[in-house]
C-alpha cells in the first residue's frame, strides 16, 4: 500500500478504530488528473475545514465515463489512477485517499459519513448529486471559492499548441 492511499474497507476500518484522530472529517472527489495549482490550493482550503482530509479519487473507468474524449484531445484520464492516487497522497493536506468506480461519490458518502463535504464554488447545492447523502448522514457542504480557474483540459490543448 502506498501511503495514505486506502481501500474503501481499510478506511472505514482505520476510521472506525480510531474515530477521534479523524474526525471531523472533511471529504471531497474528483479526478485530479493533472494536478494544478487551482488543486492544490482547493485542498489547502478544504483541509482548514476539520481535523482530516479524505479525497475520494474518481477510478480510471468512472472519469472516462465522467470526460468523454473530446476532438482533438486525448482520452482522459491523462495519467493513471495509481499514480494521481500517489501524488494526491504526497500532498500535505491529504490524510488520505481512496479510490472509487461510481460517477458520483454517494456510495463513499453514505459508509464513510463525513462531517463536511468540499467541492469547488463553480457548482451548486441544489445540482450536486452527493447532497442528499451528505445531509442524510448528518454532513454539512461547503462550496470553496475557486482562486485559480484552471482546468486539466485547458492544459492538454495548451500543450497540444505548443507542441504543432
Amino acid at each position: 500500500m502506498i501511503s495514505g492511499v486506502y481501500t474503501l474497507r481499510e478506511l472505514e476500518e482505520a476510521i472506525a478504530s480510531a474515530a477521534g484522530n479523524w474526525r471531523p472529517i472533511v471529504f471531497t472527489n474528483g479526478c485530479f488528473d493533472i494536478l494544478h495549482c487551482g488543486h492544490v490550493r482547493y485542498l489547502q482550503a478544504a483541509k482548514k475545514l476539520g481535523r482530516t482530509l479524505v479525497v475520494g479519487l474518481n477510478s480510471d473507468e468512472s472519469v472516462q465515463t465522467i470526460k468523454p474524449q473530446q476532438p482533438g484531445l486525448p482520452p482522459r484520464p491523462i495519467v493513471p489512477e495509481n499514480q494521481r492516487a500517489e501524488v494526491l497522497a504526497a500532498l500535505k493536506p491529504v490524510d488520505a485517499v481512496v479510490i472509487f468506480s461510481e460517477i458520483t461519490a454517494t456510495k463513499l458518502i453514505n459508509i464513510l459519513k463525513p462531517d463536511i463535504y468540499v467541492k469547488g464554488g463553480d457548482y451548486q447545492l441544489e445540482t450536486l448529486p452527493e447532497a442528499p447523502a451528505v445531509i442524510a448522514g448528518g454532513g454539512k457542504i461547503s462550496l470553496i471559492e475557486i482562486e485559480v480557474p484552471s482546468s486539466t483540459s485547458a492544459i492538454v490543448q495548451r500543450i497540444l499548441q505548443l507542441g504543432a
